[in-house]
């Protein structure tokens, strides 16, 4: 019934033209069909894709586009921790929080976050876009006149909160204070505020002002709303984020994060006060009216957290892969984007040429680095987005470089401060 209804001409047209769209301006999306292998990451196991149709034998392939920072979804003690709990236990939750849905291992796992970010309670959501986009939603919709201030980078789950909490929304320039400053200090001053931004924004991988913004903030009497999802786990001694790493982990209202990211798993979460966290509990509808997470990753959450909050192996050996990295693309005069962070940005500046050069590494050279286009980047800013882990050695590291410079020579793209590479002999 439902390809009855979809095979109408109407239907058929405006579906068909919009694909066309994509398609004409080269940001059709692709997806490799990808298997991780027990022992073999970064190395991934390749079955083709089944939007193209075509079919491929199997390979191994070296992955360079996870936000499996630390390669956490690999950890024995994660592993083991899970699979102990599936032993003498269920995979599901069972339903919502609120109506049977709530494990002992959700209660175990919000004391650890609370602890990670030094908070008095953390509430646990099931992605950390469910978390941003229900929670400003939520302060929103409860708060009165209330104005939110954000950053102008901030990811689609934050505009989508706030715009979907009926909440006065002003933009400010990213990372700007001065211009925060300005919509501050012209706005009512008796208006609840709220300022909304990200500690490490994940295409750039640039840093945001964090004290100065909560300066600001005190100033105006003022909510902050720190989203640390590309940084908790991998920032500060305990991987509590950067602002943990800056020594003001204590600043911030609200602190957002994920377990999917650098923690290896799925899962959202916010930390803050027990008032405030109660009441996103009780009024936030993503969390209310959704099931909650399977409690085995609760299990291993807890077992991921707990590791990286008292090691710091797997950060440092992240650290080091991310410099050598860099230092070999700028060897070779490719376009790298200057970053403080992690993110390792490679510039292309065109849709369809970021998914060519995705392409050839993919088929010519066994590496899958998936190009970024709009709307994840402004149009003109496309760019391949490189996230160096601790299991990359200096070999996957040579061999990325090289296939780039190959593909940079072979399309005659521009390099920086250096004349065209010379092709090697085969």
């Amino acid at each position: 019934m439902g390809q009855q209804i979809l095979a109408t001409d109407t239907y058929t047209q405006l579906f068909t033209s919009a694909l066309a769209e994509l398609k004409r301006e080269g940001r059709y999306r692709v997806f490799a069909e990808l298997e991780r292998v027990a022992g073999e990451f970064p190395r991934v196991r390749y079955h083709g894709n089944r939007d193209t149709g075509l079919e491929i034998k199997s390979k191994l392939v070296t992955l360079w586009c996870s936000n499996d920072y630390l390669a956490m979804g690999e950890h024995p003690k994660v592993r083991q921790a899970m699979i102990e709990f599936l032993s003498r236990s269920s995979a599901g939750a069972g339903g919502t929080r609120n109506i049977g849905g709530t494990s002992h291992e959700h209660v175990k796992l919000e004391r650890i976050l609370a602890e990670l970010h030094g908070r008095e309670r953390a509430l646990l959501f099931t992605s950390g876009y469910v978390a941003n986009q229900t929670c400003l939603t939520t302060l929103g919709r409860i708060i009165p006149g209330l104005i939110i201030y954000s950053d102008a980078h901030n990811h689609n789950s934050m505009i989508e909160g706030i715009r979907q909490s009926g909440a006065k929304k002003i933009i400010f320039t990213h990372n700007d204070v001065t211009d925060l400053a300005r919509h501050l200090a012209a706005s009512d001053p008796q208006a609840p505020k709220l300022i909304a931004f990200e500690s490490l924004y994940s295409m750039d991988g640039d840093m945001a002002p964090i004290g100065k913004i909560c300066d600001l903030a005190e100033q105006h009497n003022a909510l902050t709303y720190l989203d640390e999802v590309h940084a908790v786990g991998m920032y500060g001694p305990h991987g509590g984020g950067i602002a943990e790493a800056m020594g003001i982990a204590e600043r911030p209202t609200l602190i957002q994060g994920t377990l999917g990211k650098a923690f290896g798993l799925v899962g959202g979460y916010v930390a803050g006060s027990g008032l405030m966290i109660d009441t996103l509990r009780s009024f936030a509808p993503g969390f209310i009216f959704t099931t909650s997470l399977p409690p085995v990753i609760a299990a291993g959450a807890q077992a991921s957290i707990s590791h990286l909050m008292s090691s710091n192996r797997e950060r440092e050996g992240q650290k080091l892969a991310v410099a050598r990295l860099k230092h070999a693309l700028m060897d070779a005069h490719l376009p790298i984007m200057e970053s403080p962070s992690h993110i390792v940005p490679v510039m292309v500046g065109d849709a369809a040429l970021a998914k060519k050069i995705s392409d050839l590494l993919l088929g010519d050279f066994d590496i899958y680095v998936q190009a970024i286009n709009f709307p994840t980047v402004p149009r003109g800013r496309e760019r391949l987005r490189l996230a160096p882990g601790p299991l990359h050695t200096e070999a996957m590291i040579a061999e990325l470089v090289a296939a780039l410079a190959e593909i940079w020579w072979k399309l005659g793209l521009p390099l920086v401060g250096a004349e065209p590479l010379q092709r090697k002999a085969s």
